[in-house]
């Protein structure tokens, strides 16, 4: 299973985030931000890899100043491989 995580270090840019693409139509997940990642605020928004270019359109619109980082998450034997994109 292969997924997309968005981090920011703050929880109010992450809502503001997330608000963007539940605004639009599009299904995304809150979630706890994977202890791989590292340092976030916490939470992080999950998304399907067909939504890593409206992200990227989001993240173009609004500087976000908490922004840490996009990530591929892809679970194997119960182990996460983590790659930053």
């Amino acid at each position: 299973m292969r997924y997309i995580i968005v981090a920011f270090k703050s929880r109010n840019e992450t809502l503001y985030f997330a608000n963007l693409f539940m605004k639009n139509g599009y299904r995304i997940s809150i979630v706890n931000t994977p202890s791989e990642i590292g340092h976030s605020c916490g939470i992080s928004v999950q998304i399907n890899q067909g939504l890593l270019s409206k992200a990227k359109d989001f993240l173009a619109i609004k500087p976000f100043k908490t922004f840490y980082g996009i990530f591929s998450i892809e679970r194997r034997s119960g182990k996460s491989i983590v790659i930053k994109l």
